[in-house]
């Protein structure tokens, strides 16, 4: 593993220019350090508050090569970064954590639960699903029931259509635009819950509290803190997230999505190896927040402690919510707006905390 002294004062990059990179930015500002943002995005929320934005695709080459020269190392703010352009500031020497392996892993569904069933994290159930005609056969393997998901690009319920054995699979595979999917098992789960991981170059590794998640539509709605379970099932759930962590040799923060189900059972869902929604809660009731704890991971610093001094209720802004944003101030709430110029239906526009003393 290349070695990389960063110290405050130094400049790091961060690719992608959404919510998340501009949550990095801002703690990565909190410790002393500068940030040059890599996006395709004109006027993204990252940029705002970072000290300079590279604007360009992914694919360009020659403004890669600039912004590597400019940065001590860079990161990810979500994994559907192109991993060409990794492995091109890679052979220019600048080092990316998390590696090609965290991304390359996370961002395709069918390698991705492969892998989890290959290190012992079990997955949801699931099928490959290359063509219209594998959609029947594959339901009746699941239980007659499931939902059907692209291999990427996917996400907060983007790409997804729940299928039964009434689907029509012509139409089932056209709603996916043809593109190779993977369907996964319908689970009936008493609980949704996340592990928010930290791991360093050393292997060291710092967990927070885990939280119960509750999604419509799948879309997070909210996350919530003491999540209510058992000692038994929260260690299993951090043995496994460390146990995913390790296998990809992950540096930074990730979240791995879990089921538990009726029986008792813990099911992978899907892991980001990245800062999570589900983990917005610790900017409010922990001293060192995800965001934070990412910047610390990547630049090789010491971990921070995770501990939680305060209960609390994560509550996601989507599209028109954001618009009654005086209230959650005039309510006492811990209020984080993204900075996003338009509003649209379905849209992550914020999000408020609301903490109370730890019970």
């Amino acid at each position: 593993m290349k070695r990389v002294e960063v110290a405050p004062g130094d400049a790091i990059g961060i690719l992608g220019g959404g919510q998340l990179g501009r949550m990095l930015a801002l703690s990565a500002a909190s410790l002393g350090l500068d940030v040059h943002i890599f996006t395709p995005e004109a006027d993204s929320p990252a940029s705002r508050v970072a000290a300079r934005t590279y604007r360009a695709p992914f694919e360009d080459g020659d403004a890669l090569t600039d912004f590597a020269r400019k940065i001590k190392l860079a990161t990810i703010e979500f994994e559907n970064i192109p991993v060409t352009a990794i492995n091109h500031l890679a052979a220019r020497g600048c080092v990316v954590r998390p590696g090609v392996k965290s991304l390359a892993t996370g961002r395709d569904r069918f390698t991705e639960k492969t892998f989890l069933a290959e290190i012992g994290v079990p997955p949801v159930p699931f099928a490959k699903i290359d063509k219209a005609d594998d959609i029947a056969p594959a339901l009746a393997k699941l239980g007659g029931k499931g939902v059907l998901k692209t291999r990427t690009s996917g996400y907060d319920g983007k790409g997804q259509l729940r299928v039964d054995g009434a689907t029509d699979p012509a139409a089932a595979w056209e709603a996916m635009h043809k593109r190779p999917a993977i369907l996964e098992a319908w689970v009936e789960y008493e609980a949704e819950l996340s592990v928010i991981i930290a791991r360093a170059p050393d292997g060291q590794t710092a967990i927070y509290d885990i939280p119960r998640n509750n999604h419509d539509g799948g879309v997070l709605r909210t996350s919530i803190v003491p999540g209510g379970f058992s000692a038994k099932i929260e260690a299993e759930a951090r043995a496994l997230a460390e146990t995913l962590v390790a296998k990809l040799d992950h540096i930074g923060v990730l979240a791995l999505e879990l089921f538990l189900t009726k029986d008792g059972k813990l099911l992978a869902n899907e892991f980001a190896p990245r800062v999570h929604n589900s983990g917005h809660w610790t900017m409010d009731a922990c001293a060192h927040s995800q965001f934070e704890q990412h910047i610390r991971a990547v630049c090789g610093w010491p971990l921070a402690d995770t501990r939680r001094h305060s209960d609390a209720e994560m509550i996601n802004l989507l599209g028109a919510d954001a618009l009654d944003w005086r209230a959650h101030l005039e309510a006492g709430a811990s209020l984080h707006l993204y900075g996003k110029r338009d509003v649209v239906d379905g849209r992550k526009m914020g999000h408020v905390t609301r903490i109370r003393p730890r019970s």
